[in-house]
């Protein structure tokens, strides 16, 4: 496959991965556990259905959910782990209809979400130009997610997690490095003195409107509430970063790298935001 078709693949397989609620019976309504807090309403005990859940697994204050306390639920994201648990692990099968299925669904189901998030992520590094050694590190991490996917309930739940996570947050951590050294290079020259590492930095609440944050790692980094308006944040990382209520309004992201969906429906922005083209503005931002 040539680099080019690569690169192309690899960014439809990240763009892909969007959830698609008509085709999940509420997983994410339903398997997870809810504590009372400033983003939930109420305490929901894992595999309990919320009571806003209609009998057709729509929500039935959907359009007001921020109004009603449920925040959260606005801000959740599992890239399609729902419908394929329900469509594809389960054949259809309905808990509803067949309750004895129920139980096992809604322990497959976190274990899916956590395996579509690594494919994300993984998918995504593999949409830039990066070594010939990193490539196909990537290519067979890839290939090895994608195939525990297909497992079956049992051998699904049989999974330790974190035999996975390890090295698949190794290959990201080396691919970040490489793409942004790359882009300092371009953005800065080679005689660049600039620091980019803040990994896991406390700028909660910390104003930083309009600045220059090109090809920065803040991998991790507490960004709570932050002034980024106008900011540009192409080619920063953002594995981990906590941005609820940091205000992107006209702040740069087109290429900014491992952002989530979740991470900007937590955020704030408007029309201006430039965003990547996989992820959506969240439809609670202003105009």
């Amino acid at each position: 496959m040539s680099g080019d078709k690569r690169l192309a693949t690899a960014k439809e397989i990240r763009e892909s991965l969007q959830a698609d609620c008509t085709n999940c019976f509420g997983l994410c309504c339903t398997a997870l556990n809810i504590i009372a807090s400033s983003d939930f309403a109420i305490n929901k005990a894992s595999g309990i259905p919320c009571p806003n859940l209609k009998s057709d697994y729509r929500c039935q204050i959907h359009s007001s959910l921020r109004e009603n306390g449920f925040k959260g639920c606005t801000v959740f994201d599992c890239l399609g782990a729902g419908q394929k648990v329900s469509q594809d692990t389960f054949n259809g099968i309905d808990w509803r209809e067949n309750p004895e299925v129920g139980e096992k669904m809604f322990r497959v189901f976190p274990i899916m979400e956590q395996l579509y998030e690594m494919i994300a992520y993984i998918a995504e590094a593999l949409s830039y130009k990066v070594s010939h050694t990193l490539t196909v590190k990537l290519n067979l991490q890839l290939v090895q997610l994608e195939s525990l996917t297909r497992l079956d309930a049992d051998a699904l739940l049989l999974l330790d997690i974190n035999t996975y996570r390890l090295p698949v947050n190794e290959l990201l951590l080396e691919s970040s490095k490489y793409i942004r050294n790359e882009l300092i290079l371009k953005f800065f020259g080679a005689k660049n003195t600039r620091k980019h590492d803040f990994r896991g930095i406390d700028w909660i609440g910390k104003k930083l409107k309009g600045k220059d944050l090109r090809a920065t790692d803040l991998r991790g980094a507490y960004l709570i509430a932050a002034d980024l308006q106008n900011t540009d944040l192409r080619g920063v990382d953002f594995i981990g970063t906590d941005l609820r209520d940091a205000d992107l309004s006209g702040a740069n992201l087109s290429t900014s790298m491992f952002l989530t969906q979740m991470q900007i429906n937590s955020a704030k922005g408007d029309k201006e935001t430039i965003l990547p083209s996989y992820l959506k503005r969240s439809s609670h931002w202003t105009d």
